[in-house]
């Protein structure tokens, strides 16, 4: 019975000699790595809006400056963890950069910031991707928490499976998102400057925005910090193609930095396009409301099949 329970968790033993076979391609790899950085676009956006709703509609113009500048700050990101990519071929994590560049202390910093960083990532990614169902689907809101704990509860024993089943697991719903994602941007933007749809939002002029608010020019400074430290959620998780760079198939350097550098362009896409089109669309958000990625695909695809397949992918990329 405790074997077949072990089986059922773990799957069977692989021997030693058919190890190497179960890396990973480029495709499963960017599958099972880049999901936690790409699904993080489902949230950034809105989490920069979150704090910009504090000095009202006059703020939201933010957003899109804001976004370019995590984004210049994920190429800056991208850029060192390809060097350490090379410089560190059995996995060059935070931790072993730290530890041999800085000190064991600094180390310890980066290594208790990871932990605390892969719990909560599990916890909002989870809470996310529910959230995303209880957007299109309200009458399951009382049941968030059950929902949160089955998808915790799953996503444990695909991982439990081991490296190459759960990047199978997980290939087909990152795909999904992605090829829904840009299906979503491409139909706004065709919308927006073919056919030519006005702005929904306001035209604030930055020089009188301060009167208007009322915020002085040192809680604008804050205001701006705290969002942009809001969405660089958005970078979240582009560490982990370093920690696992052993998990790739030969040559692992190399292979590792395309997934890499293809994670990037579509997380950085991704966000930007979503946050553009969140400003155009006068998209704003608070605490409690629908999610931003489902108010945006109910404007542009309506509340049909498209915008179900766009939260369906959603929820599985985040969970």
């Amino acid at each position: 019975m405790a074997l077949a329970f072990r089986r059922m968790l773990f799957g069977r033993p692989i021997p030693t000699e058919r190890a190497a076979h179960e890396r990973l391609n480029n495709l499963q790899a960017l599958a099972i790595f880049a999901s936690d950085g790409i699904s993080s676009t489902a949230y950034a956006t809105q989490e920069i809006l979150l704090t910009l709703s504090v000095a009202g509609m006059a703020a939201y113009y933010l957003s899109v400056p804001i976004a370019l500048a995590i984004i210049t700050l994920l190429v800056i990101v991208m850029i060192s963890y390809q060097q350490a990519l090379f410089a560190y071929p059995n996995g060059g994590g935070a931790y072993i950069v730290a530890r041999d560049n800085l000190g064991v202390r600094f180390a310890q910093v980066a290594g208790a910031a990871l932990l605390m960083d892969y719990i909560l990532t599990v916890a909002v990614s989870v809470s996310a991707g529910v959230a995303a169902m209880t957007s299109a689907f309200p009458d399951l809101r009382p049941q968030t928490v059950p929902l949160c704990l089955v998808a915790i509860a799953i996503l444990t024993l695909g991982n439990l499976r081991g490296v190459r089943e759960s990047g199978n697991l997980f290939s087909a719903p990152t795909y999904f998102f992605v090829a829904m994602a840009y299906l979503l941007i491409g139909t706004g933007l065709y919308r927006v400057f073919v056919l030519r749809e006005p702005p929904h939002a306001p035209n604030f002029d930055p020089a009188h925005v301060a009167g208007v608010s009322g915020f002085t020019s040192a809680a604008w400074t804050f205001l701006m910090l705290r969002a942009f430290s809001s969405g660089c959620a958005a970078l979240t998780g582009i560490e982990s193609i370093a920690i696992g760079i052993k998990s790739f198939k030969p040559p692992e350097s190399r292979n590792a930095s395309i997934t890499l550098i293809r994670m990037c362009c579509i997380l950085g896409t991704v966000f930007f396009g979503m946050t553009w089109l969140a400003r155009h669309y006068g998209i704003t958000y608070f605490h409690g409301d629908e999610t931003v990625p489902s108010e945006l695909a109910s404007i542009i695809f309506g509340r049909g099949g498209l915008y179900l397949a766009f939260q369906f992918s959603t929820m599985f990329i985040l969970i």
